[in-house]
């Protein structure tokens, strides 16, 4: 109800696995919303920026998921509020995400619309802006460019995150 009634993108079918939390304040009640779900299956930037081959994207993309929507509730004003809770959710999602799917994730990745968002929670969080989409969207396949551009986040949950998604499967 949370994303329905104030995220922009409100609670859109997300796609493929999928994790789901609420934020909630001992004070004044449930504050905001996040999601996470598998991750975008081609992205120019990302890929290029970790170096993968068709082969080893193809293996490895499972272990990278996305924070598919984050909110908190446009009332509420704490300062830190937004990168304390992101933070928080990291951790237990990535003990919830193994424990659903037994799949480790070693990355996360955001696609901020820039002209709506700056991306600070994220900044403040330690993720890092990596570049930024065509405007194509999951569907455009016909290359027409309808949707926004957005900023692209990664955050390393592995310090060898690279190597890792970078590698071949276990015998």
């Amino acid at each position: 109800e949370l994303l329905e009634e104030y995220h922009y993108l409100h609670s859109a079918k997300l796609y493929g696995q999928q994790t789901k939390y609420l934020v909630r304040s001992a004070e004044v009640g449930w504050i905001g919303a996040m999601s996470f779900s598998s991750s975008a299956w081609r992205v120019k930037v990302r890929d290029e920026r970790l170096g993968w081959d068709e082969e080893e994207r193809r293996r490895n993309l499972r272990k990278v998921v996305s924070n598919s929507r984050f909110l908190i509730v446009p009332w509420v004003r704490v300062r830190n509020l937004a990168s304390h809770a992101l933070s928080m959710c990291i951790r237990q999602m990535e003990e919830d995400w193994y424990e659903q799917y037994k799949i480790r994730p070693v990355l996360l990745e955001t696609f901020i619309e820039r002209e709506r968002f700056r991306g600070s929670s994220y900044r403040a969080s330690n993720w890092v802006h990596i570049g930024s989409t065509k405007g194509r969207g999951r569907q455009d396949r016909n290359k027409e460019y309808g949707k926004s551009i957005k900023d692209i986040y990664m955050y390393p949950l592995d310090k060898d995150f690279r190597e890792e998604l970078c590698k071949g499967m276990p015998e």
